[in-house]
């Protein structure tokens, strides 16, 4: 998106999602280096969440399709709940435009990035460690008729959300 032929941008963003990738595959990221001259990303045991707008889905636009699954498919990542909505479907089905042509589940969808060239695309994420209990998750594109319908359309963006438990730590209350 936004590039040329040579693709550079997409390349890039494939590059982003695999610091991450490698940030939490503890050891495997000699490259990495911490203020304290530490090598390697994230401790075996490390309870973390990678949340933001990665600009790549897993299955329409033209992002470099293993970018996002790249964490999608990590073994140290709780990707196993799909945030959903309603106003989503009904945005993909309403707009048709390039949305036609997707195969993703327009109700995971978290942008609307335009009708007639992209359409609406899966690319904000909340990401877990699979450590992590994940008790629900969503997008907050409402339907038309449900209460933030209008709200939501302030941004391109939906916002995305996962409820954890979170285990409580030996010694702390």
């Amino acid at each position: 998106m936004f590039d040329g032929p040579e693709d550079r941008n997409g390349r890039r963003n494939h590059d982003e999602i695999r610091l991450w990738a490698d940030y939490v595959r503890a050891g495997a990221a000699s490259y990495l280096v911490d203020d304290a001259g530490e090598r390697g990303g994230l401790a075996p045991q490390a309870a973390f969440v990678i949340a933001g707008d990665l600009n790549a889905d897993p299955q329409d636009g033209d992002s470099t399709r293993a970018a996002v699954r790249q964490l999608l498919d990590h073994e140290r990542v709780n990707a196993g709940c799909v945030p959903l909505s309603a106003g989503g479907a009904e945005a993909s089905a309403a707009q048709a435009g390039a949305n036609r042509d997707h195969r993703g589940d327009p109700a995971a969808d978290t942008a609307d990035i335009g009708d007639d060239a992209v359409g609406n695309l899966r690319i904000d994420y909340v990401l877990p460690a699979a450590g992590l209990e994940v008790l629900g998750c969503g997008v907050f594109w409402p339907a038309a008729g449900q209460p933030g319908h209008a709200a939501a359309g302030f941004s391109d963006h939906r916002l995305v959300w996962v409820d954890l438990r979170i285990p409580a730590r030996a010694g702390s209350p």
